[in-house]
Parts: C-alpha cells; sequence; structure tokens
C-alpha cells in the first residue's frame, strides 16, 4: 500500500498542477476576452461591467492555487531527484568497490566521495559546455589580466574560458576527481585548500579573483577570512566576482540551494555585497543572472487603452482592480521567479 501511495503522489502533484495551471489559464483567457469584447464597443453601459468583476474575481481565485500547486510540486521534485541521486551513488559504491569515506568535520571531502560529487555536478549543474558558456559573461572583467586565480576552480570551465581568451590563470579545489578533470583538459589546477593556496602567494601577484557558486559551500569565519586575505594577495584595480545562488529567488533557493547537501548555508545578495565591501573592496554591483523560465511566471492582464482613458466611475474600478492584478502578479514573479544566480562583483582597491 505503501509503495502504491509513493507511486501515486508525483501523479497526482502533476495533475493538480496541470488543473490548476488550465483553470488559472482559463480564467485569464476569460478575462481578457471580456477585456476585448469591451475595448470593442463603441459604448459602455454600466451592466457591462458585470462580467468583466466576476471574471477579475475568478481570476484572482485562481491564483493562489496556482502557486499552491507549484510549490507542493517542486518539494516532491526535490524528493525524486534525491531519491535518484542515492541510487546513482549506490552504482558509484558498488562500480568502486569500496565504501565512501566519512565527511570530516570541514570542508574538506577526499576519495570515493569526491567521484561521487563530480557526478552530481555533472547531473545537476549541466554539462561542461553549458556552464562555459555562462561564464564567458564575465571573461571581459578579466580582459588584459595576468595570473589570474579561480577558487573552487571545478572542473576548470572558467579556467578554459579565460585560456580562449589569452588571460593566464590557474585554479585550486578540494575535490580531488575535479582537478585531475581539469588538468586532463590541459588545465592549470591544483588540489588543495583554496585560503592555504592564496595565503601562500606573495602580496599583490593575483591579477583577479573568481569563484563560481563556492561562498554557499564555507562556513561564514572561513569566507571572511578568504575575502580578507584576497584582498592582500590581489594587485591594485584588480577584479573579484563571486557567484553563487540566489537565494532571495524562492524557486532558486528551493530547486537549487537545498538540492546540494554540501551548501552550508544561503547568502542574501545584500549579505554577500556588504562582506566584500567591508574587505576593502570598492565600486561593489550585485550582477543577476539565469532568469528564471517565463512559463513559471504569474501571467499578468492586457488593459486596453480605452479603458484606461475612461471617467466612468465604474470603468475606473474595473481598470484599478486589473492594475492590481497586474501589480501583485509582478511583485510575485519579482519574489518567487527572478534569477537562479547572481554575482558580487568589486575592485581591488
Amino acid at each position: 500500500m505503501g509503495t502504491d501511495m509513493a507511486t501515486s503522489d508525483p501523479e497526482r502533484l502533476e495533475r493538480e498542477r496541470r488543473d490548476a495551471d488550465r483553470r488559472y489559464n482559463d480564467a485569464l483567457t476569460a478575462l481578457n476576452t471580456i477585456v476585448e469584447r469591451l475595448h470593442a464597443k463603441p459604448a459602455l453601459a454600466r451592466e457591462d461591467f458585470t462580467p468583466l468583476m466576476h471574471a477579475l474575481i475568478v481570476c484572482l481565485q485562481q491564483i493562489t492555487a496556482f502557486v499552491d500547486t507549484k510549490d507542493r510540486q517542486f518539494d516532491a521534485g526535490a524528493q525524486e531527484q534525491i531519491a535518484e541521486l542515492r541510487a546513482q551513488i549506490s552504482v558509484l559504491e558498488r562500480k568502486g568497490g569500496a565504501q565512501p569515506s566519512a565527511l570530516s568535520a570541514g570542508p574538506t571531502v577526499t576519495g570515493n566521495d569526491d567521484a561521487v560529487y563530480l557526478a552530481f555536478e555533472d547531473q545537476f549543474r549541466g554539462s561542461v559546455e553549458s556552464i562555459q558558456a555562462r561564464q564567458s559573461d564575465y571573461v571581459p572583467l578579466f580582459a588584459g589580466a595576468r595570473d589570474v586565480v579561480d577558487i573552487g576552480c571545478g572542473r576548470g570551465e572558467f579556467l578554459a574560458v579565460l585560456k580562449a581568451a589569452g588571460v593566464t590563470a590557474r585554479g585550486v579545489d578540494m575535490n580531488r576527481a575535479m582537478v585531475d578533470t581539469a588538468r586532463a583538459r590541459g588545465l592549470d589546477a591544483v588540489h588543495g585548500d583554496a585560503l592555504a593556496f592564496l595565503s601562500s602567494l606573495p602580496d599583490e601577484s593575483v591579477g583577479g579573483l573568481m569563484s563560481a557558486q563556492v561562498v554557499e559551500h564555507l562556513e561564514p569565519q572561513y569566507l571572511a577570512r578568504l575575502l580578507d586575505v584576497a584582498r592582500r594577495k590581489m594587485t591594485p584595480g584588480a577584479v573579484i566576482a563571486l557567484e553563487t545562488i540566489n537565494v532571495a529567488c524562492w524557486l532558486a533557493f528551493f530547486s537549487s540551494y537545498i538540492r546540494d547537501l554540501s551548501h552550508v548555508r544561503p547568502i542574501h545578495p545584500e549579505t554577500l555585497q556588504f562582506l566584500v565591501r567591508a574587505n576593502g573592496f570598492q565600486r561593489v554591483a550585485i550582477r543577476y543572472s539565469a532568469p528564471a523560465p517565463d512559463h513559471v511566471k504569474m501571467r499578468t492582464v492586457d488593459v486596453p487603452p480605452g479603458l484606461q482613458a475612461s471617467t466612468d466611475p465604474s470603468v475606473r474600478a474595473m481598470v484599478e482592480l486589473m492594475h492590481a492584478v497586474n501589480t501583485n502578479a509582478t511583485i510575485l514573479n519579482g519574489l518567487l521567479f527572478s534569477h537562479f544566480d547572481y554575482a558580487v562583483i568589486g575592485f581591488r582597491s
């Protein structure tokens, strides 16, 4: 019985989501149809607004169900992904012929765990090619730089795009399997602790620093020390770029951040911006990327210019209600469905 329920729950949630989407889209379509019909009339009577008011109320009622089903479906999706990950780990254990090593108290993970996390990255973060394409957007920041350091270089995506742009760079990562992958691609990467690696370099010798999807893996005290050491090791005017998951976006938090068990804590964009500023960097800005796709966002209502120009009190009331629907949809899109990632970018004084 438990197995049947587990099997049927995702199907039930999917049916409920499709039903809620259909009802919301039907309500919005009906509302737009009424608006277009009224807009085409040469003159409007008071009774024309009764169906418009009804359609607006129905549309507002469907918004709650629309968001609620997406919430429950994303929760179910995360559970399914965790189940798949467990299956993959089991396969990797059998192939490796050994049990995973115990996790240490710090950020270090070694041996078979490194290979498991590399497989996790391959499945959930994306292919090397897709990540390189996204990280190419940061290359202009490092134009003309030398001796750039990539903290948490992973599979070497950013090192590769810098190399293609003629910028000398090297990376460091705690995951040995990822470092081996980067080296196999002809990239300069070392296995080790980021703070220890930076501390070993001469002061004002680093021509730029990049760290993508790393700071969320660090304890706050470690991150603070890393920023302090980075400022001392970077040359004056050098750029620092720290990319991480935009946890201020509901969709990014629940579909990306909590999926990865190695994440230590979420970092709000303004928090990371403050930390970079507090460590002496200047012109510190937040750059958002990876916008949520339009199909998951709340739709808005078209308000015809003819209705907006009307002075009839009933028409004005309907227009204000339609604007309220659009305002609420915009607010929800900004909170729930904005951007998956952000980067804090600053310059060494």
